[in-house]
């Protein structure tokens, strides 16, 4: 199947007009969006795009974009990494990309412009409450060729939207206490359900902020390291099963299925300004350090929550997705599987 040549200019359907005077070719590093004087510098890696585009949003249920910006290969690329500077830029901006390139399955490609893509180095996102993953599988799913077809399906309305926030943070000095090992005494538990129940006590439940009111308890019990099920950001609606009791649809709960990994789950931060739960994060490790408590992730690198090949497509897949996953010499259209959940991602090693 073709590549951008042959889908006629997917790009072009979404042109709109941009600033060009608040904008610059910006630098390749580091990745990610990062403030740099009086804006903010995105840079995405893509070996294999033909082209870039990054959209900015007003609000996360906004299905087109206030401002749009190509990406130009000869000025906005250096080497694999495609970046550009836009002035002005605030911590809460939304943001996400689209990138074209061929869509050839069998060849380990699957980019397609249809679909928005999160920054894979994003702080926060916003607006996962209600997401959908079926408008964001790359190919026609009632087609009978399957991941082999090609979705024309905009679904930039029901995904989510990247957060730009500001990295500076007044950690006062803070370091981990670094208790020894001999000393240590682990607590491991669920930031949701901690606290969810009124029984916890808390004015925060379910949040970064309800567990650092229990702070106090967990002195009590001696315990010198928290240790938190996955706080990056998931899709607690990624399932389609049904409580066969009660028919109600089921829910991912505890979290290990990444769509974002330096992204803090935004339904653990109290709801406010976008990108708020990032703070909150760094507010409760912060504080559980200066009552010396060490804070342990368990955090899942091995795999993402875009699955096997027919998966969605919400970041890694549609960036360059033969260069993030491994995939068999012989049979690049699938998924090598040692994680047991459908992908394996690439180890540069």
């Amino acid at each position: 199947m073709g590549g951008f040549a042959t889908k006629q200019n997917k790009l072009d359907q979404f042109e709109a007009p941009s600033e060009r005077g608040e904008i610059r070719t910006g630098f390749a590093m580091p990745l990610g969006a990062r403030s740099r004087g009086d804006g903010v510098n995105f840079a995405i890696f893509s070996r294999d795009a033909t082209r870039v585009r990054l959209e900015l949003y007003k609000s996360p249920q906004d299905a087109s974009p206030s401002k749009v910006i190509d990406l130009d290969p000869v000025r906005h690329r250096t080497g694999d990494v495609w970046h550009v500077w836009v002035q002005g830029i605030t911590s809460g901006q939304l943001f996400a990309y689209r990138i074209d390139g061929p869509y050839q399955p069998e060849e380990g490609h699957r980019f397609n412009v249809h679909k928005l893509l999160l920054d894979p180095f994003a702080t926060a996102i916003a607006g996962v409450g209600d997401w959908n993953f079926a408008p964001a599988r790359g190919y026609d799913s009632s087609s009978n060729l399957t991941d082999l077809s090609f979705s024309t399906v905009d679904n930039a309305g029901s995904t989510p939207k990247c957060v730009f926030t500001f990295e500076h943070f007044d950690w006062e000095a803070d370091l981990p206490p670094k208790h020894s090992a001999s000393d240590t005494i682990i607590y491991e538990t669920h930031v949701r359900g901690f606290t969810i129940h009124p029984s916890s006590g808390v004015a925060h439940p379910g949040t970064f902020r309800g567990l650092t009111e229990k702070i106090p308890y967990f002195q009590d019990l001696g315990v010198t390291a928290v240790e938190l099920m996955p706080v990056h950001e998931f899709n607690e609606n990624e399932l389609t099963s049904v409580n066969p009791i009660t028919g109600k649809r089921l829910k991912n709960y505890w979290g290990y299925n990444p769509v974002a990994f330096f992204a803090p789950k935004e339904s653990y931060g109290i709801p406010g300004t976008y990108g708020q739960q990032t703070l909150e994060f760094r507010d409760m490790v912060k504080a559980f350090h200066r009552a010396g408590i060490e804070i342990i992730l368990d955090v899942v690198l091995n795999h993402t929550a875009e699955g096997n090949e027919l998966g969605p497509t919400i970041c890694w897949r549609g960036i360059d997705n033969s260069i993030f996953y491994m995939l068999p010499e012989n049979a690049r259209r699938y998924y090598r599987d040692f994680s047991g959940v459908g992908n394996t991602l690439n180890d540069p090693d």
